[in-house]
């Protein structure tokens, strides 16, 4: 990228006027020759404006000092890790003497808010920042190293990659660079794998909650009531945030895993409205957490909801980690899972062969090789059309005759047009192979009784879903499947005349508390119609709130 095109696009320069509007918020700071303003792992570090000198800056994960920018007069620091709460990526270091007008998160949320040519400005640097960083190719962020065939490669790379954290990941069987790593971090084979930054810290085979603590991920709760808490962080939960914090409702979003959902793990959404070209689940997920943030709402991820409870007419959340959240509204959007396929040893392959999604980390994974595709749906067609970029050939098995009746025309035409994709009907897998990791499939054809083997590196099954409701309080309706069945309340204030009163159509058996998307019985499972549901069911909560 050219200098006067990183600079226009990357680090535009404010407008007096612009600054003066800044400055109503800002603490002035001085600051000496390489002194620290942010360093990389802060988590309340602030959006700077420079008023005079400069700003380098430096990127040390690699190993080594590197100057990735130099920020001059009128230009700002910072990334969408200022909005997300999320640590700062990389350090800025003044260089010479300097000014700096300083704004906190906080206030830079109200700035956002209240001034748009400023939020258009600030919001597409920080987006594109972050974006010019992912495609750096000598951005090293962290470093995994580990085997392709280990499933906790996978695990801490799958979490790594859902919630946001830039990270390279070397292959410990394939990449040229692993021998000498190994060495300089004093670590062996046996260790792996790790995760390292730079030559500051290394984490051998950490569990998920050590990843959590040491790159500060989850955010504290502020105790207090809320006027709305989301459970689950899909399009729908994401749609109600958005929508909620936007209102001025006090909104928080509590999710287990990552943001996004089931959509989250889409390569591309191809007929998704105001995307022609198309849009991938984890970046439509991290537009809306951006969205979200800039409204203020609270984004507690990871956070598991393993209760709800009811106590003097508040709704209760009761979390894993032994934190409450109390609030006036739930909505439950906490989506579905895919069914795990019934074959035996199953178990051995989950996570070392066996996959849930088709996004860029599973692709990795089983380069070049043969995959099975198995479900007849559109997230088995968007996995099989993605995959097939990237592997030598993709298996698409389906338990019906065709495709028709349950995929988009698009998908099935992509489908067709791919010479490595082949599809099987009426097939199922009877039998895995493999010792560590997956190496064949056996399967059968149930009208011919024909079998056959497949060498195989890997399987990814959409086939069919089960609510996450299990933490439900029985108080709730569902049906027996467990998807929660929902307008069944009639709103009743002596505020409202008879003629005012209505369904609220997304509220379940208890007042108070909504469903959408997935998780609700009836819903359709596309991720506008989820986003659809997640914004509709702020206008019944404002309704309800109004009511009590």
């Amino acid at each position: 990228m050219d200098e006067k095109r990183f600079n226009s696009i990357l680090f535009p320069k404010l407008s007096d006027a612009q600054i003066a509007q800044i400055e109503k918020f800002a603490q002035l700071k001085s600051y000496r020759d390489r002194e620290v303003i942010c360093e990389v792992g802060d988590r309340d570090f602030c959006f700077s404006v420079i008023k005079s000198g400069k700003m380098a800056i430096v990127d040390r994960s690699g190993g080594e000092e590197k100057i990735m920018a130099v920020a001059q007069e009128k230009q700002f620091t910072g990334d969408v890790s200022l909005l997300t709460g999320d640590l700062a990526v990389l350090s800025a270091i003044a260089q010479g003497d300097c000014e700096v007008y300083e704004v906190a998160a906080a206030d830079l949320r109200q700035i956002l808010r209240e001034n748009s040519s400023l939020s258009d400005i600030i919001l597409q640097a920080f987006i594109a920042r972050r974006q010019y960083l992912e495609e750096l190719k000598d951005f090293t962020g962290l470093r995994v190293i580990g085997s392709r065939f280990s499933r906790d490669t996978f695990r801490i790379r799958d979490f790594l990659a859902k919630n946001r954290v830039m990270f390279t990941w070397l292959d410990l069987e394939n990449h040229q660079q692993v021998d000498a790593l190994l060495k300089q971090l004093q670590i062996s084979e046996a260790d792996t794998p790790v995760v390292a930054y730079g030559n500051e810290w290394v984490l051998k085979n950490p569990a998920t909650t050590e990843l959590v603590e040491r790159l500060g991920i989850k955010k504290p709760i502020q105790e207090t009531l809320y006027d709305l808490a989301v459970v689950g962080a899909g399009p729908a939960g994401l749609a109600a945030a958005v929508y909620g914090a936007s209102e001025g409702l006090n909104t928080i979003v509590l999710e287990h895993i990552a943001p996004g959902g089931q959509a989250g793990t889409s390569s591309k959404i191809e007929n998704y409205l105001g995307f022609p070209t198309g849009i991938s689940g984890s970046d439509l997920a991290n537009s809306a957490v951006l969205q979200a943030n800039k409204f203020g709402a609270r984004l507690a991820i990871p956070c598991q909801v393993v209760k709800l409870a009811f106590e003097d007419g508040i709704t209760v959340l009761h979390l894993g980690s032994g934190e409450q959240v109390a609030a006036k509204c739930v909505l439950i959007a906490t989506g579905v899972e895919y069914h795990k396929l019934n074959v035996e040893g199953r178990d051995r392959f989950d996570g070392a062969g066996i996959y849930y999604a088709a996004t860029t980390t599973e692709a990795q994974m089983c380069s070049g090789s043969q995959v099975a595709v198995v479900g007849a749906a559109n997230s088995a067609g968007q996995a099989a059309v993605f995959l097939a970029e990237h592997v030598e050939k993709v298996w698409l098995l389906i338990r019906g005759d065709d495709l028709e009746k349950s995929m988009s025309r698009y998908l099935i035409c992509r489908i067709e047009q791919m010479d490595n994709i082949e599809l099987l009907c009426n097939t199922e897998i009877s039998q895995f192979g493999g010792d560590d990791c997956l190496r064949s499939i056996k399967v059968s054809n149930h009208k011919t009784g024909e079998t056959r083997s497949l060498d195989v590196t890997a399987v990814f099954t959409f086939i069919g879903a089960v609510p996450r409701t299990d933490w439900l309080s029985p108080a709730l309706e569902t049906d027996d499947k467990g998807f929660i069945k929902t307008g069944l309340a009639v709103a009743d204030s002596a505020g409202w005349s008879s003629a005012q009163r209505q369904p609220f159509l997304l509220e379940t058996s208890r007042p108070g508390i909504f469903a959408a998307g997935d998780v609700r019985l009836g819903s359709i499972k596309r991720v506008a119609s989820a986003v659809g549901e997640g914004s509709m069911a702020v206008q019944f909560i404002h309704q309800y709130l109004a009511s009590i």
